[in-house]
């Protein structure tokens, strides 16, 4: 098997995959923190941190890669962050807020990973599509597909908030304006929508949680589906930074009767697990957000 040089690509696989993956206790979340959302003034900046970690904004795991950082000005182009630092728990960047309206600050991180056997070994390939079909023999055998797209964002405003930043890529989970996201107020509800790959994002799970976890007894997270439009709808309990997770539900995976033979097992897991294939992987996507709510 060939080994990559490309860092770039695995970094975002591996981001992607970790975002991915399903939300459990011991789970490094991954996180864009600015120092505002809502600035005004002739020359506002805003600075950004961002990290991975178990406690909510609390950098303590790792440092987030930024080669995929994609900032959307409010009239839709694309500019740069500027004095970009990479330290060991944490990046962090700058950015000059020269236009009035909302920008969309993201990383985002996609990549395939394909596991094959080849003579009787397994064989493990990462990267893009290119890549793995360039790699992949055609008489490989087990084939398994996986794609994974993950997008870590939150959005600041420069005086009157905006939506043009907010127009949808169809790429991966994303949020879509119903209630602005720069415009949440502790004590009134917010409408959230939720589109992957241009659809309504309908039946995933989704997690908010509120900063200041590492100083809780309890996690305190609020937990719920998203309806048919893609949508989940909150009352802000308190003002504060918060941090809202969704992913797609997990299929179940199959019971085994431990009666049952074992030469009968691994065929019962596989035919419940769907194998990908280049042409139609498995798919995966999470999304994560960071929103902050004012006093009311």
């Amino acid at each position: 098997m060939k080994k990559f040089n490309l860092q770039t690509p695995l970094l975002s696989l591996c981001a992607a995959l970790a975002l991915a993956a399903p939300l459990s206790a011991e789970a490094h979340r991954s996180w864009l923190l600015p120092s505002g959302t809502i600035f005004s003034g002739e020359q506002p900046w805003v600075t950004v941190d961002a990290a991975s970690s178990n406690d909510i904004f609390y950098f303590e795991h790792n440092a987030s890669s930024l080669e995929n950082l994609l900032i959307t000005a409010p009239d839709g182009t694309r500019i740069n962050a500027e004095n970009q630092t990479k330290t060991r728990y944490r990046s962090v960047f700058d950015l000059k807020l020269a236009q009035q309206g909302t920008y969309r600050i993201a990383l985002v991180n996609k990549g395939m990973v394909a596991s094959y056997k080849l003579n009787g070994e397994t064989k493990r390939v990462r990267g893009t599509i290119e890549m793995l079909q360039k790699e992949i023999p055609a008489h490989a055998e087990e084939l398994s597909v996986t794609e994974s797209k993950s997008r870590v964002e939150t959005f600041v405003t420069r005086g009157k908030p905006s939506t043009q930043s907010l127009q949808p890529t169809n790429d991966g989970l994303e949020l879509v304006s119903v209630t602005h996201p720069n415009d949440l107020v502790a004590g009134e509800s917010a409408v959230l929508r939720f589109l992957n790959d241009g659809k309504p994002a309908a039946g995933f799970d989704a997690v908010v949680i509120l900063a200041g976890s590492r100083y809780r007894d309890q996690l305190g997270e609020m937990r719920m589906t998203t309806d048919q439009n893609g949508e989940i709808k909150i009352r802000w309990p308190e003002a504060g930074m918060y941090w809202v997770n969704v992913t797609p539900k997990r299929p179940a995976r199959p019971e085994v009767d431990m009666d049952d033979d074992e030469d009968d097992k691994p065929a019962a897991t596989s035919a419940a697990i769907r194998a990908g294939t280049l042409d139609d992987p498995v798919k995966r996507s999470g999304y994560s957000l960071t929103l902050e709510v004012m006093p009311g």
